[in-house]
């Protein structure tokens, strides 16, 4: 999480707040989110609602992405943060999210002129090739880090 504002036009960052939820390693073949990667989920919203104490919902953007875009019981999950976290969140497309992420780097990367930004999640990876905080090419594809030790990798062993 990421906590910033906008001073004079230029993103300010003010606090930041990393933790692992492995959300994607709870998604079963059936598409379904286990209980417990729902609770791991839930604690860590909980852990960014003390944080965001104090701002208008206004202010404050929550997005699920893969994850939450396959699992069918997403709706129960996001019923249950409700009570949790006093903030809506989107669940956002895979461009959406490769936009968002390449905007991201835009703002917190000094280097200029034209960026391959690539983001390997636990169940998507976004592909993004932009300029200025303009965005040419936006791709998000079904693959990864997690997702695909599933189904390579199903004991965990890598064999060569």
């Amino acid at each position: 999480m990421v906590i910033a504002r906008v001073v004079d036009g230029a993103m300010q960052i003010i606090g930041r707040l990393k933790q692992r939820v492995h959300l994607a390693d709870g998604l079963g073949p059936d598409n379904m989110l286990s209980e417990e990667a729902m609770t791991r989920g839930l604690n860590c919203l909980s852990l960014f609602a003390e944080r965001l104490q104090g701002f208008s919902p206004a202010s404050v953007c929550i997005v699920g992405t893969h994850t939450l875009r396959q699992a069918l019981n997403a709706t129960d999950f996001l019923k249950r943060a409700e009570k949790v976290i006093p903030y809506p969140i989107e669940i956002i497309s895979g461009n959406e999210e490769a936009r968002l992420i390449f905007m991201g780097v835009e703002h917190t990367q000094p280097e200029k002129g034209r960026k391959l930004v690539i983001d390997i999640g636990g169940g998507s990876t976004e592909l993004v090739i932009g300029e200025n905080f303009e965005p040419i090419l936006v791709e998000s594809r079904r693959m990864g880090c997690v997702s695909f030790a599933q189904l390579y990798f199903p004991g965990g062993v890598i064999n060569m």
